[in-house]
Formats: structure tokens, sequence, C-alpha cells
């Protein structure tokens, strides 16, 4: 390649580059409220938004681990606080949402990214397992959303974007995930009426649909992470029964083009892409990402 060749290369992809065209950030100026956000998509998610220069409220059930993150982004240069407590809580929502009109002034960024798995067999599931996954999933989401309504339903020029979490699960079914895969389901349905009843006010709403992400919820389930809600103690990950580990990644992933899992800083930058500027003309849609899977 000549030097004039490279010359020009270089140019074009100064232009194309974020950090040219958005210097301080592709969510300056924002501020934007993660629920989940004590560790990972979630977690993963609210430290590439503070990075990317917005005012980040972490929101988790773990107090602990959300003020670690919100003391991550901090340390790195950027703002944010912390707001914990339980998505499903009645007072929650207004608390949130005051607390970051508080801090901030403004809310131009919402991630519904709160919830968990409560796995069993359809015919082994109880009411209370069942509603448990439409409380966080589907009941929090909203009422989250309509607290923060006079906040967001604004004509100011101000862009405004919200991320729903869902799941493939929620798209196709999974075994031994009915409750789960219901209301992950309804997550979708949720964001494209949120997308026509708010997209006169310049709000964008999109879902984005994890397939096999490397958490806590997709591990080995004899590892022993659980996670207590309401009191009750609640097992997290994948059952491998007699096995006792994952089987090899070749038999996990052998219709998945990239043959691994996802790792929770990937997860966060799909969310960041519906919510930059180049995502600034999708709204309504659901972002399947699946490292391949059933393409």
């Amino acid at each position: 390649m000549s030097s004039v060749a490279a010359n020009r290369v270089a140019v074009l992809v100064n232009h194309l580059s974020a950090s040219a065209t958005h210097p301080a950030g592709l969510l300056a100026g924002q501020v934007a409220i993660v629920t989940g956000a004590g560790q990972g998509i979630g977690g993963a998610t609210a430290l590439l938004f503070g990075k990317e220069g917005a005012s980040v409220v972490v929101s988790d059930l773990d107090d602990v681990k959300g003020k670690a993150i919100a003391q991550q982004i901090i340390q790195a240069g950027g703002k944010a606080i912390a707001v914990s407590g339980d998505v499903t809580d009645l007072a929650f929502p207004d608390r949130l949402i005051n607390e970051t009109i508080k801090a901030f002034g403004k809310i131009n960024i919402i991630i519904n990214n709160a919830g968990y798995t409560f796995d069993g067999m359809l015919h082994k599931t109880t009411d209370k397992q069942f509603q448990m996954m439409l409380d966080v999933h589907n009941l929090a989401p909203f009422r989250i959303l309509r607290a923060a309504a006079p906040h967001m339903r604004l004509k100011d020029n101000e862009p405004r974007s919200i991320v729903n979490i869902s799941s493939t699960s929620g798209l196709h079914g999974n075994i031994g995930q009915a409750n789960y895969a219901t209301a992950k389901a309804g997550v979708v349905g949720f964001t494209k009426t949120i997308a026509k009843e708010w997209g006169a006010f310049g709000v964008r709403c999109n879902t984005v649909a994890f397939g096999y992400v490397d958490t806590r919820l997709t591990r080995a389930k004899e590892n022993g992470e659980t996670m207590v809600v309401g009191g009750q103690k609640i097992a997290l990950g994948i059952p491998m029964g007699a096995k006792k580990e994952a089987p090899p990644p070749a038999v996990v992933f052998a219709d998945t083009p990239l043959k691994r899992a996802g790792q929770v800083e990937e997860a966060a930058g799909s969310v960041l892409l519906l919510c930059s500027p180049f995502a600034s003309y999708i709204t309504g849609h659901t972002l399947e990402v699946t490292g391949g899977k059933g393409i």
C-alpha cells in the first residue's frame, strides 16, 4: 500500500472512530439508570456507560456490590451513585427515580436488566415460582417506567432510550423455564408497546435477547450460586446432574458459529449500541445476541 493510500485509510478510520466523532464518549452528558447492575451483564453495562461519559445510577439488590460498581466508575473519572433495593418492592420505583433526579436532574436512559431464573419443570412449578418471574421481569420494569414517565415523555430534544433485557428463552422457549420464558416473552411485547406510545416524544425502546452469556445464571448449578429474594434462597445455574460440570464447549456450542459463550463485556456492548447515536432511528426492535446460533 502506498503512503498516500495508507494516509487515506487512516483518515477514514479516524472518521469512523467513536473516539473521534464523540471524544467525550458516546453517552456524554446523559444520565443512565441500570438495574441489576451489581455484577454480570448489568455491572458490565454500568461500567461501560460510565466509560462512555454517562452519569450512571447503579441499582442492585445487593447494596455492597452495587456500591462497588459505582465506586469503580467514580475512580475511573466518571459520575455515579448507587440506589440499592428490590425492584419488586412497590415503593422502590419512585425512590429510584427520585434519587436519580435529585442527583443528576434528568433521565436519558433506562436499562431494565434486573432479574434471575427460578427453574423447574412445568408440572412441578408452583404458582409462587411462576409469579416471581412475572414480578421481576414484567411488573418491575412496568412500574419503573411508569414512575419515570414524567421525566421521559418530554419534547426537549434530549436523547432518550430504554433497553429491556430479554432472553432467547423468551423467543424460542427452553426446557425447565416455562415461568422465565413466559416472562421474557412478555418483555418483547412490552417493549414494542412503549416504542409506539412514547415514540412521539423521541423515546426509543428496544429489547436485547441474550443467549448463552457466561454469568452465574448459565454456569453449573452445582457451583452453589444462590440469591435471596423475599427471604427465599434460590439456586442459580443450569443443573448438570451426575456430570457435576458443564459439557465441553464443542458439545455446548456445536450449533453456534462462534463456538463459545458470550462475555458480559460483549453483552454490554450490544446494550450500548442501542443507546448510542448510531441507533438513533431504531426502536421497537429485538436484538438477539447469540454468537450466531440460529442464523
